[in-house]
C-alpha cells in the first residue's frame, strides 16, 4: 500500500516508518518542513506540506491508499489557556482538515487515527477500562471525544477507520520513562501522589506494531486500546524501574508538588486508568512485551 502518514519524525514515527517500509509499503509524509523531516527518514519516502491548521489540497495525499495520523500538540505540558487551545486545535481541526482531504481524494480506503486513553477521563481509581467503556468528562477525556468524533467522519465516505488510544508508551529516547530515568538514577525515583492510581503502559515497538496492525487489519473498526494487557500501579512501576536500574525506589513525591510543578496537566499522572487492550486481543494481536518487567529490561539494560 501507499501509505500516507502525519507525525512521522515524532515520538512513535520513526519506527513506525521503517517498520512499514521493511514490509513493501511505500511512505509518504505529511509534515511542516518536508526537507527537514526527510533527512530525518529512510530513503524513498515522499513528502507534501501539511501544518494541521490549513485546508490540505486532496493531490497532497499522492494517491494514498491510507492514512496513518499521529501528529498533534504534546499533552505533557502546563495547561494554560494557550495550550489547552493547542493540543485541542492540533487534534481536532488538524483531523478534520486531514478527512476532508481524504474524502477529496477518492483513493483512500483505511484510516488510523491515534488518539488517547485520556478518553477515559480521571479519577477512575480501579476500575477496569475497555473500548466499551464510556468517556470521563475532565478536559483531556473532552479532547479526545472531539477527536475520536472528526476522525469518525472517515466512514461516512466508505473509508474503513480504527483509532488507536495510545497507552503511556515506554522508550528511554522519549516520554514518561525518559522524564523519569534521571532522578530514578539518582536513587530519587519513587511513587507519585498516592500510588494506587495505574499506568496504562505499552512498550514502544508494541505501541508501533499494533498501529501497522491496525493498518493492515481492515477488521478492526473503531477504538482500540494501545495498552500492555498488565497495567500496574504507580507505587509498583516506580519499584520495578528502581529495581530494573538497580537504585531504590522509596521516595515518595507528594501530590502537592505534582500539582505544583504541573498544574490542571497534574491529573494525568495523579489519577491514571486502569486500562486493557481487549479489542486488540480480540483481533489477535500479540504483545512481544506484555509484562513490565521485561519491557524494562529490553529497554533499559
Amino acid at each position: 500500500m501507499k501509505v500516507a502518514i502525519t507525525g512521522a519524525t515524532g515520538f512513535l514515527g520513526p519506527g513506525l516508518v521503517q517498520g512499514l517500509l521493511s514490509q513493501g509499503h511505500s511512505l509518504h509524509v505529511l509534515t511542516r518542513d518536508v526537507p527537514r523531516a526527510l533527512e530525518k527518514l529512510p530513503p524513498g519516502v515522499t513528502g507534501a506540506p501539511f501544518d494541521g491548521r490549513s485546508p490540505l489540497a486532496p493531490e497532497a495525499l499522492a494517491g494514498a491508499d491510507a492514512v496513518i495520523h499521529l501528529a498533534g500538540e504534546p499533552v505533557a505540558q502546563r495547561w494554560t489557556k494557550d495550550a489547552k487551545q493547542r493540543i485541542h486545535g492540533s487534534r481536532v481541526v488538524g483531523t478534520r482538515m486531514l478527512v476532508e482531504a481524504m474524502k477529496a481524494a477518492g483513493t483512500v480506503r483505511r484510516f488510523v487515527s491515534t488518539s488517547a486513553i485520556g478518553y477515559y477521563g480521571g479519577a477512575r481509581e480501579a476500575e477496569v477500562l475497555t473500548e466499551e467503556s464510556p468517556p470521563g468528562d475532565d478536559f483531556l477525556a473532552r479532547v479526545c471525544v472531539d477527536w475520536e468524533a472528526e476522525a469518525g467522519n472517515a466512514r461516512g465516505a466508505g473509508i474503513s477507520t480504527a483509532v488507536v488510544r495510545m497507552g503511556v508508551v515506554l522508550h528511554p529516547d522519549g516520554g514518561a520513562l525518559h522524564k523519569m530515568l534521571p532522578p530514578f538514577r539518582m536513587g530519587a525515583g519513587g511513587a507519585v501522589g498516592s500510588g494506587r492510581q495505574y499506568v496504562s503502559w505499552i512498550h514502544r515497538e508494541d505501541a508501533q506494531a499494533l498501529v501497522r496492525f491496525a493498518l493492515e487489519d481492515a477488521t478492526v473498526e473503531g477504538p482500540v486500546n494501545a495498552t500492555a494487557p498488565e497495567p500496574v500501579t504507580n507505587a509498583a512501576f516506580a519499584h520495578a524501574l528502581g529495581h530494573a536500574l538497580g537504585r531504590p525506589s522509596v521516595m515518595h513525591i507528594p501530590a502537592f508538588m505534582v500539582k505544583a510543578a504541573m498544574g490542571e496537566m497534574a491529573k494525568v499522572v495523579l489519577e491514571g486508568q486502569r486500562v486493557l487492550p481487549a479489542r486488540a486481543q480480540a483481533a489477535g494481536f500479540t504483545f512481544r512485551f506484555p509484562e513490565l518487567e521485561g519491557a524494562l529490561k529490553h529497554l533499559l539494560t
